[in-house]
């Protein structure tokens, strides 16, 4: 069984294709100007979800709120991730 690389469900075949119409739509000297605005926009995102998250442990902590929580129940979801890997790993292997 030969299984092929995906990414968010799409295909490597599926992915070709949509740049390959993404390229005859836009041309390909727009290409780099519009994935600089698609980063520039991620980034942007990303900065203000880390401004609310602090924010909010912010207030948190002026409010005499226990943030501490947020770090045990990451550390138990490590934990039952890590665990979850080692037996899928352990199935996978014996396919």
């Amino acid at each position: 069984m030969i299984q092929q690389a995906t990414f968010l469900f799409i295909s490597g075949a599926e992915i070709a294709f949509i740049l390959f119409i993404v390229i005859m739509v836009f041309g390909a000297d727009r290409l780099p100007e519009i994935a600089r605005g698609l980063g520039k926009g991620m980034r942007t995102l990303k900065d203000a979800t880390n401004d609310i998250k602090h924010e909010i442990t912010k207030t948190a902590e002026n409010n005499g709120i226990d943030t501490s929580i947020t770090s045990d129940v990451k550390k138990e979801l490590d934990k039952v991730k890590d665990d979850l890997e080692d037996f899928t790993g352990s199935v996978k292997r014996k396919f």
